[in-house]
């Protein structure tokens, strides 16, 4: 359309005012002027004639024609509209026959001779508008893949959440069915264990069930976008080259993880329940040579009303700052300068914790480095990494994460043994001696899981 208009457009331009006719006339030798630009030209002259061939007009001329008036005013309009849709450069009025692959906007001959656009790389609107839409679809094939692994990805949840479904039902009938041939007190026990099993059971649900929503989310943006690209790729080649920046920005690549949820699942251990639940059960008749000091806990560890159980809290609790406190973690009731002596810890899922013994004489209101030189003997783990002291521990399998750690102090040996005590191996050894009476000590930093501590018989690997 703007290359019509600009080859007709020289035929209907007056060559005084240079611009297209307004109320054309017609003189004998064919020559067409604007009435009143003939009439101010006449004026200087002494005898009429042509502007252009200087030829003699009679009385007569000119002569005036409405169809060529109406053709001329029916040309105005159309530049006027071709203006308006973005066919013709707003700052030099000429049609937009190149693209600027260095701006990505179309231009007129004139912008590609100026200064804006020099040395800038341009093709014809036809050549650039074809290419870029060959890049734009290369780019929506991607994005259609990205959007099927997320389709994937979220199909994947919902199946997991029934498979969590049926696991923990299966987990259920299996602890009604041990606790079945216990008295009273491992009724209670079991229904403790069922709690915890549901629990943990909606704290995986809620981790699917947010992750499903992410992926809802992300399909929905993602169709939207492509959607809305084809779209701009119908339009027609200026408009679409005038849109090219912002189609780019649609084309953003969105992250599908790796991680599939089926590694989420754990089931509930039976084993461990069924020791620790023994454990307790010896409590009742044969007292835990290990108890917490409730008197030693930071402001964020509320230790049990039985002093078995610690737990981590997000908000500082109010407690007195007295001489015993610590500034991190809880020290237990008894000391020991002689002797054997064991204790049992369930961690279980716990994410962060740390287990040992402290010297009597540390300073309790700083924070330590976790080594015997500052008289800390601890096996820890933290970051989802084991750690003997500061120090990783690399045996230890993800898979065969403990759930309870045992203890063995032995004082005349100078030797803290830590021991997985379901697979009946060593995990973390200390040895040396101790210069003074050391306290066990306990340390927790994940809110929904406290440590608790039992009873455990001595046992030598």
């Amino acid at each position: 359309m703007a290359e019509a208009l600009s080859f007709m457009e020289e035929d209907l331009t007056c060559l005084i005012c240079c611009d297209i006719f307004t109320d054309p006339v017609t003189l004998k030798c064919s020559h067409s002027l604007c009435e009143e630009c003939l009439r101010i030209f006449w004026k200087t002259q002494d005898a009429p004639q042509c502007p252009v061939c200087r030829k003699t007009c009679s009385q007569d001329e000119p002569t005036k024609s409405l169809a060529f008036r109406g053709l001329c005013e029916s040309f105005k309009k159309r530049k006027l509209t071709a203006v308006l849709s973005g066919d013709v450069c707003p700052e030099h009025k000429e049609a937009l026959k190149l693209f600027c692959l260095d701006d990505q906007q179309p231009i007129c001959v004139v912008c590609y001779t100026s200064k804006k656009h020099e040395n800038h790389k341009c093709s014809p609107v036809d050549e650039a508008a074809g290419n870029l839409k060959g890049d734009l679809k290369t780019q929506i094939d991607r994005l259609q893949e990205t959007l099927e692994k997320l389709k994937k990805a979220q199909e994947s949840c919902v199946k997991q959440v029934e498979l969590s479904k049926e696991h923990t039902s299966m987990d259920e009938n299996q602890i009604k069915k041990e606790f079945e041939k216990l008295h009273q007190f491992l009724r209670d026990e079991e229904e403790k264990q069922i709690r915890s099993l549901r629990k943990e059971k909606d704290r995986q649900d809620g981790k699917l069930k947010a992750r499903m929503k992410e992926l809802s989310k992300q399909i929905s943006d993602l169709s939207e976008r492509i959607a809305a690209v084809w779209q701009d790729m119908e339009a027609e080649n200026i408009t679409f080259l005038q849109n090219y920046s912002r189609t780019l920005k649609r084309l953003k690549r969105p992250s599908v993880p790796n991680k599939t949820p089926e590694e989420e699942y754990q089931h509930h251990h039976l084993q461990t329940m069924i020791f620790t639940t023994w454990a307790r059960m010896q409590n009742l008749v044969e007292k835990s040579p290990v108890t917490l000091d409730a008197d030693t806990a930071s402001s964020k560890l509320l230790v049990s009303d039985d002093c078995t159980s610690v737990e981590y809290k997000k908000n500082k609790l109010h407690v007195s700052d007295n001489p015993k406190r610590l500034y991190v973690g809880v020290l237990a009731s008894q000391g020991f300068s002689s002797g054997e002596h064991c204790w049992d810890v369930e961690v279980r899922n716990n994410n962060n914790w740390t287990l040992g013994v402290v010297g009597e004489m540390v300073n309790r209101k700083v924070l330590y480095k976790m080594d015997p030189k500052s008289r800390f003997w601890c096996f820890r783990y933290v970051g989802n990494e084991y750690k003997k002291g500061n120090k990783p521990v690399s045996h230890i399998k993800i898979n065969e994460r403990p759930n309870v750690i045992r203890l063995q102090l032995d004082c005349e040996k100078g030797e803290l043994r830590f021991i997985d005590p379901f697979r009946n191996r060593s995990l973390c050894t200390y040895t040396g001696g101790f210069p003074e009476k050391v306290f066990p000590y306990f340390c927790s930093g994940d809110v929904d899981r406290p440590l608790n501590v039992f009873a455990a018989k001595k046992q030598t690997l």
